[in-house]
């Protein structure tokens, strides 16, 4: 049974996104570039604040930014506060000449690094979260109303940049269905930064407007809004698969100076879920000659490369992919296009062998040149392109004979020639490159070995370590590392992956009740090859602080493998990221593992691992006993159309019906707990309602919360409802009773803004 020290191991194991970084220290590495790229500063947790350090990759430096301990003297001297050097009051820097500035204590301050004198600075506090300033710093842009306003940065005139902005007719806005409104109000946000991308040479903006007119309006009751009034009704256009109507982008370029509006010559881009220039399917040349950018027809079988005049608006078409199944630029909906415009060329990335790679096309003609990428391997990511020597620097994944998943540096010619891997170790690698791109920031990890953070030269030779993880203090939690682990999917033939977690405290002479963590894709991973367990790993580690063995697949319809793996999810989101994958790896686990108890399994989830958690009850009644369902998709028909028209078809409505647990709500035989936000935004509670609803008239026992103000990731309750997940799985798999147990709530951290929308 769990006792209070295993919930309060378990609550410190929330590293994600409640406790991001206290149980680890230098896991990871956030470079602020400075001198154009040249340098950079990094902020690294101590545990009690932050330290800030930094690095001359030129001159292999490393070193603090300050002297930590004087600077909080002479702040504590110039404010009259009282200033720990271990906490520092300011989680940024700016280094300005021999001087660091920041905000601390509601004002901008600067301190001299020659005499540590510290003074206010006659500046107001540092940058605007709701702007996007130009590369050359001069000129910022932001939303006023449904328009784009500039606001010079040296003397703060303002000025319109649009003026025919109108409800549902907006500039610089994502579609309403992810446009997070309830979570945004709960950090006092009016909206997102604007979808605006500047030219390199500060002149010109891109945007687009967004049209939502005629599409379909969702309604949401929240209960007790923040003034403590009257309920209010919230109104957000949120298309369904099959409507007519879909958010549209209509690209257009801004002329800072001159005020003039260019609009482009071309129809307005789908976009039924987020901004076209946000998620990098538009972008500038590096001359600011062009901008180019990516369409894609409903059906999502063609993809094209457009190139637009900035000056008279006028689109050409570069080239163009049509295939049997979706034709994406990438594997992964939360990366950016792998595609790189060079001076007369285009790599374009395809998977028409079956692998993710390469191509080279003549920019003018749109003529095939050739392959220059090949191999039962996939790119993930174009990191630099050297065009005098001719060569493409990029990771791939498929390299590491232990792991397919597992990223690795990599260097080929363009011409197809000169194959070699840059990184040659068995570790993930995850790489961030400064726009000089004259090195790369590594950090090399698996899933049991904390991360080393190196800067690298082109030949991948280390120009100067940055950090290796301290994790003593997770391990004294109790955790201990997860186990990696290779078996055969449902078919008996092909390899998958997973992760499986082993209680806190474990003997191998003791029986363990089993959770699956599932997310199901097929947009992203479940589980990473690095040692971080990522943002839809929610509470594995956690829940198997309890006592639980905890285990988490990637089953077949996942990104990440060859473009048949990924195409098993197509016309199939009813498997839930083949959920018979994951029973198969279940019986197989435990036939080697006898601790594994398999007449004791649960299932947990959010979002769609929601709906995978009462799919698998329903689907595999005698393998999963138990289920917690958080914000589940329960029914795809009622979900953003952009969703379920990818992955099953976007004239599919048969596919679209069976991804439904609402109409098979009637095979529940185990013990559910469904629980959603009264106000989620993004799945909205009717998906558990009508659930429930299905599940009174066929006389089901279950579990209901429905949380007030809560929206998807019940960020300013969530110790309140993991409290009550972890007590359902400890009663209905352990037949015990939970401990009395009252975590204190943990408060809304601002910088979590960032991370939650990145």
């Amino acid at each position: 049974m769990s006792t209070t020290q295993d919930y309060q191991a378990a609550e410190l194991l929330l590293r994600r996104p409640a406790r991001p970084g206290e149980l680890v220290v230098g896991d990871k590495i956030k470079p602020q570039w400075i001198d154009g790229g040249a340098r950079f500063w990094y902020a690294v947790s101590n545990g009690a604040g932050r330290r800030f350090v930094l690095v001359d990759p030129a001159a292999g430096s490393r070193e603090p930014a300050f002297d930590h301990a004087r600077l909080a003297v002479a702040l504590a001297a110039a404010s009259g506060q009282q200033v720990d050097r271990e906490a520092l009051p300011f989680r940024a820097i700016e280094l300005a000449g021999n001087a660091v500035e920041f905000d601390a204590f509601g004002g901008r301050w600067r301190c001299r690094l020659d005499s540590y004198a510290c003074e206010r600075a006659e500046l107001p506090p540092s940058g605007n979260p709701l702007e996007v300033p130009s590369p050359d710093k001069k000129v910022a842009v932001a939303l006023r109303g449904h328009d784009l306003w500039a606001r010079s940065l040296s003397d703060g005139r303002e000025w319109a940049l649009t003026t025919d902005g109108e409800p549902a007719y907006r500039y610089a806005s994502s579609p309403e269905c992810l446009g997070n409104g309830t979570l945004l109000r709960k950090f006092g946000l009016p909206h997102l930064p604007p979808a605006v991308a500047w030219s390199p040479d500060s002149t010109k903006a891109l945007t687009h407007r967004t049209d939502e007119r005629g599409v379909r309006q969702t309604h949401l009751v929240e209960a007790r809004p923040a003034d403590g009034g009257a309920s209010v009704l919230r109104t957000q256009r949120y298309p369904y698969p099959g409507d007519e109507a879909l958010p549209r982008a209509e690209l257009v370029v801004l002329d800072i100076a001159s005020g003039t509006v260019v609009r482009a010559q071309a129809e307005p881009l789908m976009m039924s879920a987020l901004s076209p220039i946000l998620i990098k399917w538009a972008w500038w040349a590096p001359d600011s000659s062009a901008v180019y950018y990516l369409s894609t027809p409903r059906d999502r079988h063609t993809l094209t490369l457009h190139r637009l005049d900035p000056a008279t608006g006028q689109v050409t078409t570069v080239l163009s992919e049509t295939g049997a199944t979706r034709v994406e630029p990438n594997q992964w909906m939360t990366e950016p296009p792998i595609v790189r415009v060079l001076a007369d060329e285009a790599l374009w990335y395809s998977q028409r062998d079956g692998w993710g790679h390469l191509y080279r096309y003549d920019l003018h003609t749109g003529t095939l040149l050739g392959q220059v990428t090949s191999g039962q391997w996939a790119v993930r990511q174009i990191l630099h392109v050297d065009e005098t020597e001719r060569v493409v620097y990029f990771i791939a994944s498929g390299l590491v004979d232990a792991d397919p998943y597992r990223r690795t540096v990599c260097r080929v010619g363009l011409d197809g020639s000169g194959f070699a891997k840059v990184t040659d170790d068995e570790r993930d690698h995850v790489v961030t490159v400064p726009d000089t791109m004259e090195y790369f920031i590594d950090s090399a990890s698996t899933v049991d070995t904390p991360p080393v953070s190196r800067v690298r030269d082109w030949t991948g030779r280390v120009l100067v370590e940055l950090e290796r993880a301290d994790i003593s203090k997770l391990t004294a939690t109790g955790w201990t590392p997860p186990e990696r682990f290779r078996v055969k999917a449902a078919d008996a033939v092909t390899d998958i992956y997973g992760v499986l977690y082993r209680p806190r405290g474990f003997d191998p002479a003791r029986r363990y009740p089993v959770v699956d963590s599932v997310y199901p894709g097929p947009h992203v991973n479940r589980v990473d090859p690095c040692f971080d367990p990522g943002g839809f790993g929610f509470d594995a580690e956690a829940i198997a602080a309890l006592g639980f063995v905890v285990v988490a697949v990637d089953g077949r319809g996942t990104p990440g493998r060859s473009k048949a793996f990924h195409d098993a999810s197509y016309g199939h989101l009813a498997d839930a990221g083949s959920l018979d994958d994951h029973v198969a790896a279940l019986r197989q686990l435990a036939r080697t593992r006898p601790w594994m108890d398999l007449d004791r399994v649960g299932a947990f989830g959010l979002s769609g691992g929601g709906f995978a958690t009462v799919r698998a009850m329903l689907d595999f009644p005698e393998v999963y006993r138990a289920g917690v369902a958080l914000c589940g998709v329960h029914d795809h028909r009622h979900y953003q159309a952009s969703y379920a028209e990818l992955y099953d078809g976007a004239d599919n409505p048969e596919a679209w019906a069976r991804a439904s647990n609402v109409d098979i709500a009637d095979r529940l035989t185990g013990k559910l707990l469904l629980i959603h936000g009264e106000s989620d935004d993004n799945v909205h509670p009717d998906h558990t309602l009508r659930l429930a609803d299905r599940l009174i008239a066929a006389d089901k026992d279950f579990e209901l919360l429905i949380v007030p103000g809560a929206e998807h990731l019940f960020i300013d309750c969530l110790h309140y409802v993991r409290k009550r997940s972890w007590d359902f799985l400890v009663r209905e798999l352990m037949g015990a009773q939970p401990p009395a147990y009252r975590p204190a709530p943990i408060p809304i951290d601002p910088e979590l803004l960032g991370e939650l929308f990145a």
